[in-house]
C-alpha cells in the first residue's frame, strides 16, 4: 500500500508491504502530526519555539525533545562541529535531523503493524526495513542539475539520507561562519539510524572534504557526493552502481560520469 502525506513541511511517502498496512501508515501519520507540533520552529507553541525564546528549560521539555537534543549533540561531535542546531540563525533549530528522526520513528511504528517491508520517505530522508521481492530496497540518487536524471541507484538496508540546495536553494548553513554553504551539489550519507544520516548529509554539504572524511571514518556509515561540476565520490562501502538514467529533455544533454574514491 502506498500513501503520501503532507506533514512537517514536506511530503512523506510510505511504502507498506503486508500487515495491517493501512492502520499503521494512519497511526504513523498521526506520529508525525504529533512530532510536527512539537519540534516545528514556524508553529510558536512548540516545544521547540519556546526553547528558542527561553520559555522552556531543556530539563523541562518532553522526553522526545530530550531525545532530539542528545542526538543533536552526538551529530554535532561526529560531524567535527559541521552540523551545529545551536549556531543557526534564530538559534536552536534540529530540522537538519529531525526530519530523518521522524522519518525512523514512523517507520517503526509500521513494524509494530506487522508489515513484512516498509520504506517511509521523509523529503529524500529514507528509512526502510524488509526485502520486498526478496531484494533490498533500491533508491535511485538524482542528479542535482537535472531531475530526470538518475547519477546512480543504492541498495539500502536501513536508512539513507540526501541533501543539497537544488530544490531549497541555499538552506544550508556552515556553522562556523554562519553563511549559506554548498561545497558539494548534493551528499548523500547510507547507515544504520536515519537522524544520524540525515545530519551527516548536512554536514557533509556545509563541511565538504572535512566532514565527508568524518563520515567515512564511522563504522557502519559511508557517503557518496556529487560536485558542482558532476564529479562522483564515495567513501568506503557506498553500496552504489551506475544508474540507467532516463532519456534527457529535447535540447539537454546528460552530464559525464566521472567517480572518485574517498580514502578512510
Amino acid at each position: 500500500m502506498r500513501h503520501h502525506e503532507p506533514v512537517m513541511g514536506t511530503v512523506v511517502s510510505f511504502d507498506v508491504r503486508g500487515g495491517a498496512a493501512r492502520a499503521g501508515i494512519e497511526a504513523a501519520c498521526a506520529l508525525l502530526h504529533e512530532l510536527d507540533c512539537r519540534f516545528s520552529t514556524w508553529k510558536p507553541e512548540s516545544a521547540v519555539s519556546r526553547l528558542r525564546r527561553g520559555e522552556l528549560a531543556p530539563a523541562e521539555a518532553p522526553a522526545d525533545v530530550v531525545e532530539v537534543l542528545e542526538l543533536c549533540r552526538r551529530a554535532r561531535a561526529l560531524s567535527r562541529g559541521f552540523f551545529d542546531p545551536w549556531a543557526m540563525p534564530g538559534g536552536f533549530d534540529p530540522t537538519g535531523l529531525v526530519k530523518g528522526w521522524a522519518a525512523g520513528r514512523a517507520l517503526e511504528v509500521i513494524r509494530a503493524s506487522g508489515a513484512e517491508a516498509a520504506m517511509v520517505n521523509a523529503g529524500g530522508d529514507i528509512a526502510v526495513f524488509g526485502s520486498p521481492g526478496g531484494q533490498r530496497w533500491r533508491i535511485g540518487i538524482r542528479d542535482p542539475g537535472e531531475a530526470r536524471l538518475l547519477r546512480c541507484v543504492v541498495e539500502v538496508e536501513s536508512a539513507i539520507a540526501t541533501s543539497g540546495a537544488y530544490e531549497r536553494g541555499a538552506h544550508i548553513i556552515d556553522p562556523r561562519s554562519g553563511e549559506p554553504a554548498s561545497r558539494f551539489a548534493s551528499a548523500t550519507v547510507v547507515g544504520p539510524s536515519l537522524a544520524l544520516a540525515d545530519a551527516l548529509a548536512t554536514a557533509v554539504v556545509a563541511g565538504g572534504g572535512d566532514a565527508l572524511r568524518a563520515v567515512a571514518e564511522l563504522p557502519g556509515y559511508s557517503a557518496g557526493v556529487i560536485s558542482a561540476d558532476g564529479v562522483v565520490r564515495a567513501t568506503a562501502g557506498f553500496p552504489a552502481a551506475d544508474a540507467a538514467a532516463p532519456a534527457p529533455a529535447p535540447g539537454t544533454r546528460p552530464r559525464r560520469r566521472r567517480r572518485r574514491a574517498v580514502g578512510r
